[in-house]
């Protein structure tokens, strides 16, 4: 394992200075990209399998102080591998990818994105990618100046239940939204493992936080895209209930207001001896809908304005889910050919939600996000 200092010595190292704005050139239909990760960074393989089959991806660089990720690199991209660094400033000042995927542990993300949006790349960042939000903030601000996208990998948004779901709400099928119910439930078992307690995920100072951070976020990223609105209020508890020895939540109770009046709540927890539950049920004035990823049905809805209403349920949707297609969306929109599929500002705001959180839970007060 990297350590800390080791690591950020690395992100400093390089042969030339970044240049101060990035090289303009027509926007080519398949791009170079990079690799940022060391021996914890998160759903590895899962990228690299994605980059592999991702056709508007010509070639891949990879930078790894740790040098652990590198055969792993080469199995699963083949001859796409074209160059290997230990340092993401050598990466970045010799190859200048068009998007780079920084896959770190939270508390060492920062300063790679950060060179990453100053070399003049796009970023898809493995969430949270920060352990403040002012970080991100800040991150935010210099995506915006150098008008790079800098994409969170919130890969729901892209499922097929998903997009069917935010389809029917746009077209008006269950009305004005009034209230939502959300929980999002994974396995107790890992936290009871000597070599996850030994992890980053374990530690606050890190990870950022725990199961609201880690899974809980997409959720909270899933009820404003589907909804169309932003949250502005949130309050809640967060808590170690299953008394396992780490400093981070294995679990949330939180109640949400989006701006156009809609009430939520989330249920974000480390329970179960294995798998998922899962569930995202929304209520409007023209009927209702629900989205079960993790068993059940994919979709369900009802809408009164039919004229025979009834229940829907669909069973059996097309389209990929996972990686694979959230990282060809975010290839594809640094490119030029698509629009990103999370923005800046919308990955910033699922941050701003869970920071506001967990000072709600500290407090014991009420946040009101601007």
């Amino acid at each position: 394992m990297v350590n800390r200092r080791t690591f950020m010595k690395a992100l400093a190292a390089g042969t030339a200075v970044l240049a101060a704005t990035p090289r303009v050139s027509a926007q080519p239909q398949r791009i170079k990209a990079g690799v940022i990760t060391n021996s914890e960074g998160a759903h590895l393989d899962a990228y690299l399998s994605a980059l592999a089959e991702t056709p508007e991806v010509e070639s891949v660089v990879l930078a790894d102080p740790s040098g652990e990720a590198v055969s792993r690199a080469r199995k699963r991209l083949g001859e796409k591998l074209t160059a290997t660094y230990d340092s993401c400033q050598a990466l970045l000042d010799r190859e200048r990818p068009v998007m780079t995927l920084v896959s770190l542990e939270a508390g060492l993300a920062p300063p790679a994105v950060e060179a990453a949006l100053k070399a003049g790349c796009h970023v898809l960042a493995e969430k949270p990618a920060c352990v403040r939000i002012e970080d991100f903030a800040r991150l935010t601000a210099l995506a915006d100046e150098k008008q790079r996208h800098l994409m969170l990998a919130l890969a729901n948004r892209l499922n097929p239940e998903v997009r069917e779901a935010r389809r029917l709400i746009q077209e008006g099928k269950i009305g004005k939204i009034y209230g939502l119910e959300m929980h999002m439930i994974a396995d107790q078992t890992r936290l009871t493992q000597p070599a996850y307690q030994a992890s980053w995920y374990a530690r606050k100072e890190r990870a950022g936080g725990g199961h609201l951070i880690w899974l809980g976020i997409h959720w909270i990223d899933l009820a404003m895209f589907l909804t169309g609105s932003r949250i502005t209020g949130v309050s809640g508890f967060c808590a170690n209930v299953g008394g396992q020895p780490l400093d981070v939540e294995d679990s949330a109770a939180l109640t949400f207001q989006f701006d156009n009046g809609t009430l939520g709540t989330l249920t974000s927890g480390y329970y179960l001896d294995q798998g998922y539950h899962s569930h995202i049920k929304i209520w409007g004035s023209r009927g209702w809908l629900q989205i079960g990823k993790h068993g059940g049905v994919p979709l369900t809805w009802y809408s009164r304005d039919e004229p025979k209403p009834h229940v829907h349920r669909i069973e059996n949707l097309e389209g990929p889910s996972g990686y694979s297609p959230w990282v060809r969306a975010c290839v594809r929109a640094a490119a030029g050919l698509d629009p990103p599929p999370l923005t800046t500002r919308e990955s910033l705001r699922a941050l701003e939600t869970v920071f506001a959180a967990y000072r709600a839970a500290e407090t014991g007060l009420r946040q009101t996000l601007k």
